[in-house]
């Protein structure tokens, strides 16, 4: 995908998103913020990104958003929600935003999930799992729903996530049974990064940072070039 292209991003108001969102602008792509409320929006907009309103458990308004807009070249989701909340976008939202984008013919849907969907889920210690096993759940029918659509995809599932500064040392892999932590900042690089990659289509990735891995594995790093 070349620069300036349209990207709409999916839980842009905080975390990991906000940090995608950030990332994008820097390399001038033009993003358009797909908010539930209006609390982000002057924060947003001060960044230069056009902002589409609404609640990704609601279709009508995802599809109303998708479709009204310019047209949408790439999508990156980081929507989902934590184990105490009832409904969660984990799924059903995304699954909303991935019907969408094939209608908006997105040419490149990129979803953000956690190490723990999928096969991903023997690199997890069983009281992680226990704590969040529903949700984990939600994101592998997601991944699963998403990869039979059509859209051409990148899955990426970090690890556990903090809110440190970059470290430089984040890396893409697609050896299911490596886990670790990764800053927030990092996994809004690789993503971008993907973004404009060929070879990071139709792949599933775990993404971690090599001095913050859980035990002392050996895997392949996904190469770019």
């Amino acid at each position: 995908m070349t620069e300036m292209a349209h990207v709409l991003v999916a839980g842009a108001s905080r975390g990991v998103g906000r940090e995608v969102v950030k990332c994008l602008r820097e390399q001038d792509q033009t993003v358009t913020a797909l908010l539930r409320s209006e609390a982000a929006r002057a924060e947003l907009e001060a960044m230069g990104v056009a902002i589409a309103l609404a609640d990704a458990l609601n279709v009508e308004a995802v599809e109303a958003a998708l479709l009204e807009a310019p047209p949408i070249d790439a999508l990156i989701s980081t929507i989902g929600g934590l184990p105490s909340e009832g409904e969660r976008a984990d799924y059903k939202g995304n699954k909303h935003l991935i019907d969408a984008a094939v209608k908006a013919g997105v040419k490149h849907f990129i979803l953000v999930s956690s190490i723990g969907a999928g096969k991903s889920v023997d690199a997890l210690p069983p009281h992680v799992l226990e704590a969040l096993g529903e949700v984990l759940k939600e994101k592998e029918l997601a991944e699963d729903y998403l990869m039979a659509s059509g859209l051409p995809y990148t899955i990426i599932r970090p690890g556990g996530l903090l809110s440190e500064p970059s470290g430089g040392e984040a890396v893409l892999t697609e050896d299911y049974r490596v886990a670790g932590s990764i800053r927030r900042a990092d996994v809004a690089t690789l993503v971008c990064q993907c973004l404009t990659s060929e070879r990071a289509k139709n792949r599933v990735f775990s993404a971690v940072d090599r001095s913050k891995l859980y035990g002392d594995p050996a895997f392949e790093v996904f190469s770019f070039t």
